[in-house]
């Protein structure tokens, strides 16, 4: 991506201009004009971020509920030991493409720094998905004998908005 940046067109959208800042480049080359940086160009930022982020969630799911459905409905796994497995595919998948599409302005490629976000990705979104997601099984399945396949939705999206944080400021932090 760098550089593409650097061997851009003069008439490049303003987008490039904010996501350089973001990264600490300087906000202008000699011969553009300066761009100026705002709190509407942040957040217009963070959200595009959030929408890859939910893109790329939207395609782990799936991962995840096939795994599930093979897992639980096919090879008769216990329904906690089927969501263990399948958000663990999901937590891979994911982490393949949020470093590739969602964040992929923040990493440097190197089999090390990859290696260390995968593993903060484990500790962080990995823990939130896994234990959020036997927990609320649990209570939804276990205790309220809610659809294994409709409460895993429901605990996805609920730890969703804390894996979004959690990768945001954590694992692939500026």
């Amino acid at each position: 991506m760098q550089t593409l940046v650097r061997a851009r067109p003069r008439a490049i959208s303003h987008n490039i201009f904010v996501c350089r800042a973001l990264q600490g480049y300087p906000d202008h080359d000699a011969d553009e004009k300066p761009v100026r940086i705002d709190k509407h160009s942040v957040a217009r930022s963070k959200f595009v971020r959030w929408c890859k982020f939910n893109f790329v969630g939207g395609i782990g799911i799936a991962v995840q509920f096939a795994a599930l459905f093979l897992l639980k409905g096919i090879f008769h796994f216990h329904y906690l030991a089927a969501t263990a497995f399948a958000v663990e595919a999901a937590v891979m998948h994911n982490f393949v493409w949020h470093e590739q599409f969602t964040w992929a302005d923040r990493v440097r490629p190197s089999w090390r720094r990859s290696l260390s976000r995968l593993v903060r990705f484990h500790r962080g979104n990995g823990a939130v998905s896994i234990l959020g997601n036997l927990a609320l099984m649990q209570v939804m399945v276990g205790l309220g004998h809610m659809n294994y396949l409709v409460a895993n939705a429901i605990a996805t999206a609920l730890c969703s908005v804390v894996n979004f944080l959690v990768s945001d400021e954590w694992v692939f932090e500026k």
